[in-house]
């Protein structure tokens, strides 16, 4: 016995297994409690998700029916197999305005059963509001001219543009929470033949470049546009035989005067032979000079008396049109418009780059008609009728030159209630989150005014900076599929470097959409 007691040989193994047991028993309580942790995760993500889609809709629901909805959502979401017996709470706390949504499982251990923990317990909660807290808007700007036939980049927009709406639909559990607008732009934009009559249109500016001035037909069929219809006539003042010498002329009714400031300030007197005021009205005389006595004057039959003494009288020369001009009828219209602003040029007000609202007060706000051979399907106005969205899209097809500007500004237009689209307002209780996404496949070529690049772009840069400065989120999309330079305009108009794409397929147009919509929806419907 003493021996053994002394005996130091095979120590190690003996501490092992003593050791051994409480060492397993840890590690494998490690992994349960990972697996469990694991779990509460997803709970937790399903739960908020749960949570926030009947905050959206708890405006519709009972309160069974807020349970049952929430049961619903909550089993489609968590799918974890190790979940036992997994149950959700829906409750409705309507004076603080929230929903709390509580949700619970259990999970059999697979080590420390042994200890008699036979189970975990997992609880979750999530609180939110009863009311969308944010909403979305978003204007789709989208090129339609006709080098998008090439290189299936139009199929593939149409794709991408109908993908992106359905996740925007699927998201916006509730009408009214999402929007969606869409502007296709070639050189013009199309505001729909039938608003032919609306009063933010401007038919006439009074030059022939108006649809009045230049659309219609002269008495005369020899003469065509208007001014050369209305410049054939006779004029007031003779030897004026063209209508801007007409107007620029004027005579005298004092002989020897030939500006207006001469005549007017000269005078003449009734009576022949007073040159004088004083003279005139204060001494009477015959009407005809070569008779000096009252009874001379009256026996020839002229009058005696007082002169009058007037001034002189300036008359601008009249002209009187020969033919008649009768606009085209405005119901021919097939509805595109071209840049807002003055007939030579853009306006001082630059409301071809800003959302200034069409009055009838001041013209360069209108938007001028063009019957332009190419143009595009109609824009819509914001709106959630998802099934005329893709009916649009669908009916793209490409043709015209490129402006990407008039495209951008309706974009923006139809952000904004009143004017043409007359967006839905905004309810100042809740938050918006407003997106421009413009995606084109060429550089600028021809607006209203211009037709070289640099002129049109820097017109497009004063709007970008108008637009991003209002608070929304441009999205710019170059699809360079024929080697053109990367455009430096796109790159500056986007809200941030990260928010500028540029694609060298088609392909890329439909996951670029995808990742767009799925920032922005995440953003605003799924915070």
């Amino acid at each position: 016995m003493r021996n053994f007691r002394c005996a130091r040989g095979g120590n190690v193994a003996l501490i092992f297994a003593a050791s051994a047991v409480p060492l397993i028993m840890g590690v494998g309580a490690a992994v349960d409690y990972s697996r469990a942790n694991s779990m509460k995760a997803a709970m937790q993500t399903a739960v908020d998700s749960t949570g926030l889609t009947m905050g959206r809709k708890y405006s519709t629901l009972s309160a069974s029916q807020l349970q049952n909805q929430a049961s619903l959502i909550f089993a489609s979401l968590f799918t974890r197999p190790e979940a036992k017996n997994p149950t959700i709470t829906a409750v409705e706390n309507a004076s603080a305005g929230t929903i709390q949504v509580n949700a619970t499982a259990s999970m059999d251990t697979a080590f420390v059963g042994i200890l008699g923990l036979k189970s975990i317990q997992v609880d979750v909660t999530a609180t939110t509001s009863l009311a969308a807290s944010s909403s979305l808007r978003v204007a789709l700007v989208l090129d339609n001219t006709g080098s998008m036939a090439q290189s299936g980049k139009m199929p593939a927009l149409q794709t991408a543009a109908k993908n992106l709406i359905a996740r925007i639909q699927s998201a916006a559990t509730t009408n009214g929470l999402a929007y969606v607008s869409i502007v296709p732009f070639v050189k013009d934009v199309n505001l729909g033949s039938s608003n032919y009559n609306q009063s933010w249109l401007q038919w006439d500016d009074g030059t022939d470049n108006s649809w009045d001035g230049s659309k219609g037909t002269c008495s005369n069929s020899s003469y065509s546009p208007r001014s050369q219809c209305l410049a054939q006539g006779t004029c007031s003042i003779s030897g004026n035989n063209t209508q801007s010498s007409c107007t620029a002329a004027a005579n005298c009714s004092i002989s020897g005067y030939s500006t207006q400031s001469s005549c007017t300030a000269a005078a003449v007197c009734s009576n022949p032979g007073k040159t004088t005021q004083s003279t005139c009205t204060g001494t009477k005389a015959c009407t005809n000079k070569f008779y000096t006595t009252q009874s001379q004057c009256t026996f020839h039959h002229y009058t005696w008396g007082y002169g009058t003494w007037s001034n002189g009288v300036w008359t601008a020369g009249v002209w009187t049109p020969q033919y008649t001009w009768t606009p085209t009828s405005h119901s021919t219209w097939t509805g595109c418009v071209v840049d807002r602003g003055d007939s030579g040029g853009p306006s001082s007000g630059n409301y071809d780059a800003n959302n200034v609202l069409p009055t009838t007060g001041t013209p360069a706000t209108l938007y001028v008609p063009e019957q332009y051979s190419s143009c595009p399907q109609a824009a819509m106005g914001l709106s959630y009728n998802w099934s005329a969205m893709n009916s649009l899209i669908n009916a793209m097809s490409p043709a015209g030159n490129t402006n990407q500007a008039i495209g951008l500004q309706l974009g923006w237009m139809t952000l904004m209630s009143g004017g043409v689209f007359n967006a839905p307002a905004m309810d100042p209780n809740v938050t918006y989150g407003q997106h421009i996404i413009l995606l084109t496949d060429g550089l600028n070529t021809q607006d209203r005014w211009y037709v070289n690049q640099s002129s049109i772009d820097a017109r497009q840069q004063i709007l970008c900076n108008n637009i991003k400065a209002a608070g929304i989120t441009l999205w710019t999309i170059q699809v360079n599929t024929g080697g053109d330079p990367t455009s430096t305009l796109l790159q500056n108009c986007a809200s941030d470097p990260d928010k500028f794409y540029l694609l060298t397929s088609a392909n890329q147009i439909i996951s670029t959409f995808d990742e767009i919509s799925f920032k922005i929806v995440h953003l605003h419907l799924s915070q």
